[in-house]
C-alpha cells in the first residue's frame, strides 16, 4: 500500500512541467545556500588559525603591543620593530679639563660638527638607529646589509671627511655618512646592530665606514679584527704640528675660554718638556699607535694616505685608494676643482647631485697665529717618532 502511494506520487510529479521546475529550482537553492554557508564559515575560521598558530610560538615574552582593528589582531605590529629616532653619536667634541689623562682623552675624543659639515645629514642618510634585537640583515631588490670590508680608521683632523666624499663618487663604494663609533663608544650594542647602519650594497660592492677616533682607541683592532681579519684599513695622516694646531683650532671655535695652543702643549715652558697627555699632541704619535693596529693586522692591510697629497693630488691619491681597495680607478682629474677661498679641492658633482660641492663651513678654519719657537719645539718633539712611522710604514711623507 505504501510502495503504490509513493509511486503515485512520483508519477504524478513528474508529469506536472511546473511542479517539476518549482522543486529543481528548490533542491538547486538549497545546495547553494549550503555551498555559501561552508565557504563563509570556512574563511572565518581563518585568522583564528594563524593567529593561534603564532601564539603556539610565543615564548611567553610580549612581542608587542597587539592592535585590534574590528576584533582581529593586527600581526605586523607584533613582528616589526618599532622605529626608533636616530641619535647622532657623532656629537661635538668637548674638550676635557686640560690635565686630563692621556687615556681618557682618548676615550671620550670625537671628532666632529654636526651640520654643514656632514653631507650624510644634509641627504638625510643615517636617520635611524635600529633596535639591538632586530634583523641583523636584509635583503630585497636594491641589495643587501654587509659589516663593511674596509674602514678609514684614522686620524682626527687628518682629511678623513674628504676622502670618504670623494670615495662616494665611485659606482661600487657604498659608506655610511655619519660616524657610527661603533668600537670606540658603542661595541656594547653588538654586531648586529652595527650591520643595520650600513647601506645597501649589490653584488660587488664595498661597504664602508669612516671613524678617525679608532686609529687611537686601544680596543679597536682586536675588536675589528675579530669582526674580519680580512677588514681592510686605511689611515689618512698629516703633518703631526700642523694637525695638532688644526685639532686646537676647532676646539677653539667651540670655547673661545679654553687656554692658549702654547700653555696647552709644555708641562713646563721653561724646560720646553711638551705635555704628551693632551689628546691634540697624543694623537700625532702615529708610531706608537700603529704599533697596536701591527698586532692585529699585517702592514699590507693598512694603507697610509697623505692629508697633504689628498689637497695637492687628491686624484693621485684616490687612484692608490682604489687600486688597494680592488677596485677599477674610476674617480679622477675630471672629478675635481679647486677651490681657492677655502684652499683645498671639491667635487664637480657630489654623490647624488649635479652641481659641484665643497666640504660644510667647518672645514678650511683659519689657524691661529702660533709663536715659531713653540712650532720648532714641536717639530723637534715629534721628529724621532715621525722617523720610526717612516721606517714602519716605508714612506717618507715629508714633515722635517
Amino acid at each position: 500500500m505504501e510502495y503504490s502511494l509513493v509511486c503515485h506520487n512520483l508519477y504524478a510529479i513528474s508529469f506536472s512541467p511546473v511542479k517539476n521546475k518549482l522543486f529543481l529550482l528548490g533542491i538547486m537553492f538549497l545546495l547553494w545556500v549550503y555551498m555559501l554557508y561552508s565557504c563563509v564559515g570556512y574563511c572565518a575560521t581563518m585568522p583564528s588559525l594563524v593567529v593561534d598558530n603564532y601564539r603556539g610560538k610565543e615564548t611567553g615574552s610580549v612581542v608587542g603591543k597587539r592592535i585590534e582593528n574590528n576584533g582581529r589582531v593586527d600581526l605586523m605590529s607584533r613582528l616589526l620593530p618599532r622605529p626608533q629616532p636616530w641619535v647622532d653619536i657623532e656629537s661635538d667634541y668637548d674638550e676635557p679639563s686640560v690635565r686630563t689623562s692621556s687615556r681618557d682623552l682618548l676615550n671620550n675624543d670625537i671628532d666632529a660638527y654636526r651640520g654643514a659639515e656632514d653631507w650624510d645629514e644634509m641627504r638625510g642618510e643615517g636617520q635611524r638607529a635600529p633596535e639591538p634585537g632586530a634583523m641583523s640583515s636584509f635583503s630585497n631588490g636594491s641589495g643587501s646589509k654587509k659589516l663593511p670590508q674596509a674602514i678609514i680608521i684614522g686620524v682626527k683632523k687628518g682629511g678623513t671627511r674628504a676622502l670618504l666624499e670623494f670615495l662616494r663618487v665611485h659606482p661600487d663604494i657604498r659608506a655610511v655618512g655619519a660616524e657610527p663609533h661603533f668600537f670606540d663608544r658603542n661595541y656594547e650594542n653588538g654586531l648586529e646592530w652595527y650591520r643595520e647602519l650600513m647601506p645597501k650594497t649589490l653584488e660587488g660592492q664595498i661597504t664602508m665606514e669612516k671613524t678617525p677616533s679608532y686609529f687611537v682607541t686601544r680596543e679597536a683592532p682586536a675588536r675589528i679584527s675579530t669582526m674580519s681579519r680580512d677588514t681592510k684599513l686605511i689611515v689618512v695622516v698629516r703633518d703631526p704640528v700642523t694637525r695638532a694646531i688644526s685639532d686646537y683650532t676647532q676646539t677653539l671655535s667651540k670655547n673661545p675660554d679654553i687656554p692658549t695652543f702654547e700653555s696647552l702643549t709644555f708641562k713646563n715652558r721653561t724646560t720646553g718638556l711638551i705635555d704628551t697627555s693632551w689628546s691634540a699632541i697624543q694623537i700625532g704619535i702615529y708610531a706608537k699607535h700603529l704599533d697596536n693596529w701591527l698586532q692585529y693586522f699585517p702592514m699590507g692591510q693598512i694603507l697610509f694616505v697623505s692629508g697633504e697629497r689628498l689637497i695637492s693630488d687628491p686624484a693621485g691619491e684616490l687612484g692608490r685608494v682604489q687600486d688597494f681597495l680592488g677596485l677599477k680607478r674610476i674617480i679622477t682629474d675630471k672629478h675635481f676643482y679647486f677651490n681657492q677661498t677655502k684652499g683645498f679641492p671639491c667635487l664637480k658633482k657630489a654623490e647624488g647631485s649635479s652641481k659641484p660641492h665643497c666640504l660644510g663651513k667647518t672645514k678650511g678654519r683659519t689657524h691661529p697665529n702660533i709663536h715659531p719657537e713653540v712650532v720648532q719645539r714641536l717639530r723637534d718633539f715629534y721628529r724621532p717618532f715621525n722617523m720610526k712611522f717612516y721606517q714602519m710604514t716605508g714612506h717618507n711623507f715629508g714633515w722635517d
